[in-house]
């Protein structure tokens, strides 16, 4: 410990914003352990560090008492009053006993500490500079590809995209640069992790918030997100004037503002809906591009039968079902789909029974 030290931490803490009495008082206490273990470890010790020349000492402490107990931290009144004749009961005596061979423990000590605090700084500002950008878009460069994640760049740290995040075929390449959704930022012991997806519905949200100024200053709006990413998104707007069309203002002029979210995609297919404080009329437009002839509502349970011509059946069902799928994510609502001719013969065995009822003879 000397006066260099000093005026190098006092440079670090300019440099890095790591508090120097921090630093020190964080080696002061390693000291007190590396002393206890070479020279005792019931001893009763502190460290001092001056904090204008470096300049070390080690002070063993004993209480003073009446009667001892235990003699490595305990010493009589007699005794102590030979030091000094000022001592009284319930003081503390304390005496330099840095061994001559201390000062390379402490030197060695102070390095691992700072680099220790070094790194505990990087890491925490890491942390802080990306825990604000959760659920926001980031350009990133892909670093390297393994079999189950792709690593980006992210300067000091990396973001990782695990295969559960990937969308469906699609395949980076290190040196590629693709927008990725800030899934999550974590702390850890090795540093900070940083969480990402392609799949995740905010991904689409944020990019037509890039992508639309309608949306970024407020006058249309995005209700709800459902997508099944590689293959299909449906996303429900609205408007705050009446003379702005919100699926208009989205899709763009000849299309060009969904296309390029389309083209970032990788040819995700996205049907813009009209939201609506009416739920029969929000799930019919939720089937877009299916045609809806009626829709039955139950706000209490919320359910919803959808009635559509025979040809518009397939259509608003989707293919495997998908159309009507993400239909019920993107309204909250259990969807169930006829056609008229299904509701026809419904009704039909409806009838067919009544009349049975009625045909009946309940007589003896």
């Amino acid at each position: 410990m000397n006066h260099e030290f000093i005026e190098a931490l006092r440079a670090l803490e300019k440099e890095k914003g790591i508090n120097k009495d921090v630093l020190i008082e964080a080696i002061e206490t390693a000291l007190v352990t590396a002393y206890k273990r070479d020279y005792g470890a019931d001893t009763d010790v502190r460290v001092t560090v001056n904090r204008e020349n470096g300049k070390m000492q080690v002070l063993r402490r004993w209480n003073i008492v009446a009667e001892i107990e235990n003699p490595d931290t305990e010493v009589l009144l007699e005794q102590a009053r030979v030091i000094d004749p000022g001592f009284s009961l319930g003081d503390v005596l304390e005496r330099d006993v840095t061994p001559k061979s201390f000062g390379r423990i402490a030197a060695q000590t102070a390095k691992q500490i700072v680099v220790q605090r070094i790194r505990e700084e990087e890491r925490s500002s890491i942390y802080d500079r990306y825990v604000d950008s959760e659920d926001e878009i980031i350009n990133a460069v892909v670093k390297r590809v393994d079999k189950h994640s792709v690593h980006f760049d992210m300067g000091r740290t990396e973001a990782v995209l695990s295969a559960n995040e990937m969308m469906p075929g699609e395949v980076l390449h290190p040196g590629d640069y693709v927008k990725v959704y800030m899934l999550e930022v974590r702390r850890a012991t090795t540093g900070p992790q940083i969480l990402v997806s392609r799949t995740h519905p905010g991904l689409v949200k944020r990019l037509f918030e890039m992508e639309v100024p309608e949306i970024r200053n407020g006058v249309v709006q995005i209700h709800s997100v459902a997508r099944e990413a590689g293959f299909r998104t449906k996303m429900a707007v609205s408007s705050l004037q009446d003379d702005i069309d919100p699926v208009g203002a989205c899709v763009g002029q000849r299309g060009t503002r969904v296309e390029r979210i389309v083209e970032e995609l990788k040819g995700e297919k996205i049907d813009i809906v009209r939201w609506s404080q009416d739920p029969a009329q929000f799930i019919a437009n939720a089937l877009s591009p299916a045609r809806v002839l009626t829709v039955w509502a139950d706000e209490q349970q919320k359910m919803a039968r959808v009635l559509v011509p025979d040809a518009q059946l397939s259509l608003a069902i989707g293919r495997e079902g998908q159309n009507a799928r993400l239909a019920a994510k993107l309204t909250g609502w259990k969807i169930d789909i006829k056609s008229q001719s299904q509701m026809d013969d419904q009704m039909e065995m409806v009838e067919e029974t009544y009349e049975e009822q009625d045909d009946f003879d309940l007589s003896i």
